[in-house]
């Protein structure tokens, strides 16, 4: 073909259905943004605010869409700012392709401009596949293995192409020593099994529980039939790593919901009491929320062979597809007929849920965070898409939302960073333009990414066909999850300097974007807002007044969080007896019948 690197470049990515690159532009991708311009922006060139919020895009758009996201940034400080929102994509185990420019090669090794060590700056975030293309001749294998490697290993790879290169006609490499020809674009089709010796032992012991449980993270979301099925035939429960929390709805009866710091007590006490511990997709950290070592025989299902066996000491470990293995699985497994294991879980969840909803109804100052999502759960679309920031909105997030059966819905899992809330709305609404998308987001966190995402969010609202994405604020002038963690893990009261945030006045913030923007300081106009929000024909910005003070109190607090909440108190926490009167109303839930 006739034209530059750059416009071969995106020629490639169009013959592998790339539809948008989340990018900010610079001089150091001149050649490639030159390049969107001579192709009618095929594929579409979005416009980030920061080159941070354009990986976070791109990890949200590969999260909600299954397809490879890919991100785009300059040289020097664009290519660094790339860094955190990566840093999810590997943590996260999410396939992003990162196209970074480098000052040109003539100048490299000579302190120029802009000029960064971007292979050793890369080399641990995108180690799985990381390359400079430094001749035309390079760039279709680099590209391609770039995609093809970001899919397989479920992670983020970075090509660098200096921005001397990317305006140089483009030569393709040739059937010659030294040159290195690729294949057409395409993904292989294939679901690994394990070997068929260890899928019957992993039966037998199965087999030989009384009191079953399943952990099912992101891993399994292929297979949520599956999980069900062998839900059904062993009479488990099913709890949910805080990335799998979409796996499988919470209106089944088993199904336990989170686990871990911002779990249930369904979640808690199964994982105290069972015999039998299936692990299907997950690679969830906290073993202290996983039964006493030697309590449980286990099973641990996992596409990949490295993140397997870690957390348990599992006694069978099937490396491959959880469908396909679950699938091979399922008809050696015999129906447990005693079902008194399966209804002390359903009974524990239906007096869970009844918790949650008096919990959400405490009374606070003045709205109960906890409501805020109580009341989205009660009426949001069964086909909503919800991303979650980090921050004390996980919690809400993790624990009173009630997913609905076509629901997804994901945050930063491991890397918990902030800020990817609104921009992982973004990419999801780029991912399915067709379904609303709710975003739950801590003021911290709005105050330092999504206020100026909310452009990106006016400036492409018309591309949506469903035009509906709300953002919800979490407003309580508060840096409340970091605030707690002080209180609970440290014994220290609130240190007013670091934890207080500035005032703003979100609301307004949204309507001088020509975004819808509606106040909420009082908890009966919570679910009128919510309606509003959901039948808007536009994206509308919720700004919640909520209480810092509702504690994110685990239904599994031990004794020395308390002793430590009771220490923050004595030292002179400024909110201290509001803080131990919203503590003991909301534990006291709990105890009532």
């Amino acid at each position: 073909m006739s034209g530059t690197v750059g416009d071969y470049l995106l020629q490639r990515l169009r013959e592998w259905d790339v539809e948008q690159v989340f990018a900010y532009p610079g001089d150091g991708i001149n050649g490639i943004v030159a390049a969107f311009g001579k192709a009618d922006n095929k594929p579409r060139f979005v416009q980030a605010r920061h080159e941070e919020m354009a990986a976070f895009e791109a990890v949200g758009y590969a999260k909600f869409s299954g397809h490879v996201g890919v991100c785009m940034a300059t040289s020097g400080p664009g290519a660094i700012h790339l860094l955190n929102g990566l840093y999810d994509a590997k943590l996260d185990h999410v396939p992003v392709v990162a196209i970074v420019g480098q000052t040109a090669r003539s100048a490299m090794g000579g302190s120029y401009q802009q000029e960064v060590d971007l292979q050793s700056l890369f080399k641990d975030v995108a180690g799985e596949y990381l390359v400079e293309v430094n001749v035309a001749e390079q760039l279709p294998n680099a590209l391609d293995r770039a995609i093809r490697t970001a899919h397989a290993q479920r992670c983020p790879t970075a090509l660098i192409v200096p921005a001397d290169l990317q305006e140089e006609p483009y030569t393709p490499p040739k059937h010659a020593f030294k040159q290195v020809p690729s294949s057409p674009p395409g993904l292989p089709r294939s679901a690994p099994l394990p070997d068929e010796d260890e899928v019957r032992r992993a039966a037998d012991v199965i087999n030989s529980g009384q009191r079953v449980a399943i952990l099912a993270g992101q891993g399994a979301r292929n297979a949520a039939a599956e999980v069900r099925e062998i839900a059904e035939l062993t009479g488990a429960g099913v709890a949910k790593a805080l990335l799998g929390k979409d796996v499988l709805p919470d209106d089944l009866p088993y199904v336990t919901g989170s686990i871990g710091l911002l779990g249930t007590r369904p979640s808690y006490e199964m994982m105290r009491d069972c015999d039998t511990l299936l692990i299907v997709g997950s690679n969830f950290p906290y073993t202290q929320f996983l039964p006493e070592f030697g309590q449980a025989r286990a099973v641990q299902i996992d596409i990949d062979g490295r993140f397997i066996g870690l957390r348990y000491p599992t006694e069978v470990n099937l490396v491959g597809d959880a469908r396909a293995t679950l699938q091979a699985l399922l008809p050696l497994v015999h129906r447990q007929t005693g079902r008194s294991w399966r209804e002390t879980i359903e009974n524990n969840v239906r007096s869970w849920w009844e918790t949650v909803e008096r919990q959400a109804r405490v009374a606070a100052r003045p709205v109960n965070p906890m409501r805020v999502v109580s009341e989205l759960s009660q009426r949001i679309p069964g086909n909503a898409i919800v991303t979650s920031d980090s921050g004390s909105a996980a919690n809400w997030y993790a624990r009173n939302l009630r997913m609905r059966e076509e629901m997804r819905g994901s945050l930063s899992g491991t890397l918990a960073t902030m800020g990817p809330g609104v921009p992982y709305a973004i990419g999801a609404k780029f991912a399915c333009p067709d379904r609303p998308v709710i975003a739950l987001v801590g003021d911290g966190a709005m105050q330092m990414n999504g206020l100026a995402e909310l452009i990106t969010i006016s400036r492409y609202r018309q591309l949506w066909p469903d035009p509906r994405l709300v953002v919800c604020v979490f407003h309580n002038n508060d840096l409340n999850q970091v605030t707690w963690e002080l209180r609970a893990m440290g014994g220290a009261p609130k240190f007013e300097e670091s934890q207080s945030l500035p005032d703003v006045d979100y609301a307004a913030f949204a309507r001088g974007l020509g975004l819808d923007g509606v106040p909420v300081d009082d908890p009966e106009r919570l679910g009128p807002a919510w309606d509003h929000a959901l039948a808007a024909q536009g994206p509308v910005l919720l700004d919640v007044r909520c209480d810092p003070e509702v504690p994110p109190i685990p239904p599994h607090a031990t004794l020395e969080q308390v002793r430590s909440v009771t220490e923050a108190v004595l030292k002179g926490d400024p909110e201290a007896f509001h803080l131990i009167a919203q503590g003991v109303k909301t534990k006291a839930q709990e105890l009532r019948p």
